[in-house]
């Protein structure tokens, strides 16, 4: 089991009040989660893995999700939110709000928000960041509802959502429909809230400029300050590793979607002494050790997984890599009980 610098997640200490609140014990929820009784008094950070089962074992603990996830969201107070999730709801408008929000959610939990507008509608995906474990429920849901009541807190309107996509049951979804206004599909690959276009553009009664001229310089560094603790290399394999059975992945690509140019993509990677398509052989290498300990998985699945055309081709580059043929070595590995063992070289991101 490997972690990184960056794949840690601050706990709030008010997270473990609302538990409380909500008559859940907390000791009871790490139990059912795994977990270390001592992490609410001992460890301010938690891993991705630790967040994920917290928030899983919290959702098989409430009885009605739905209507624990609208009670939740229309009772919470903004101000007892972290900075980096308050400073939206002070934000211009809307669309300033959802900016914000994207760009700081990071520092308070491993998701990810893509921001898309095209013709009349927008649409906010949710994407986690290093994990495939499944999403928790009441997580998803409140993150997706919170998404629309920060829009009608700040502008005091009762706007609905055109649709709503969640990629794990939620409960009572008439409930949900009723609270987003809209149908609500679940099942999707991910979660996602869209809304009017022209619903970006309503001014929120709640913006605070100097507020905002106080926060934003000290979320930026500490923005800046989480992406310094971040290896390039490491961020750079995993979402090679995420786009390769799309193919081969492609340095604009990979740069665009870590905010750079590919130039400066390429600068950074070279003053860390390697280039993309090093790396790029390095995460086929890492990820190709990791399916082939997967039994359910064949050798051309793999080669598949691992964006290869065509399977002789994964064969000489994995010769190259072990020196053996990737069922030889999956046999004398998976004999072995070897599933477990940390591999030189190779960093497994999935935890």
């Amino acid at each position: 089991m490997t972690s990184h610098s960056f794949d840690k997640i601050k706990v709030p200490a008010n997270f473990w009040m609302e538990l409380r609140r909500s008559n859940i014990e907390v000791y009871d929820v790490l139990r059912k989660a795994g977990l270390p009784l001592t992490i609410p008094t001992q460890s301010t950070f938690v891993t991705t893995a630790q967040y994920v089962a917290i928030w899983n074992a919290y959702s098989e603990m409430v009885d009605d999700l739905a209507s624990y996830i609208i009670q939740f969201i229309t009772d919470f107070e903004a101000s007892q939110l972290p900075l980096s999730a308050l400073a939206p709801y002070h934000a211009r408008d809307y669309r300033d709000a959802l900016i914000r929000m994207a760009r700081y959610k990071q520092l308070c939990a491993p998701e990810r928000f893509h921001i898309s507008e095209k013709d009349e509608i927008c649409s906010i995906e949710l994407e986690w960041l290093y994990t495939e474990q499944p999403e928790p429920p009441l997580l998803v849901g409140i993150t997706m509802a919170n998404l629309l009541e920060m829009g009608r807190r700040g502008t005091r309107q009762p706007f609905r959502a055109l649709s709503v996509d969640f990629s794990c049951p939620v409960g009572d979804i008439k409930a949900l429909e009723d609270y987003f206004g809209c149908s609500i599909r679940v099942g999707a690959q991910r979660s996602s809230l869209t809304i009017l276009r022209s619903d970006l553009d309503r001014p929120f009664v709640s913006y605070n400029a100097e507020l905002l001229e106080i926060l934003t310089p000290a979320l930026d560094r500490s923005l800046v300050e989480q992406q310094r603790e971040k290896s390039i290399i490491e961020t750079v394999k995993w979402i090679m590793k995420r786009s390769l059975s799309a193919g081969r992945p492609d340095i604009q690509v990979v740069a665009s979607e870590l905010g750079m140019s590919d130039r400066t993509l390429q600068r950074r990677l070279t003053d860390e002494g390697t280039n993309f398509k090093q790396l790029l052989t390095v995460a086929r290498h890492e990820q190709a050790l990791e399916y082939l300990l997967d039994s359910t998985l064949d050798l051309k699945e793999v080669a598949f997984l691992l964006g290869y055309e065509e399977q002789n081709s994964f064969y000489r580059a994995f010769r190259l890599w072990e020196g053996d043929t990737p069922s030889n070595w999956r046999a004398i590995h998976l004999d072995s009980n070897s599933v477990t063992t940390d591999w030189p070289n190779m960093t497994n991101i999935h935890l």
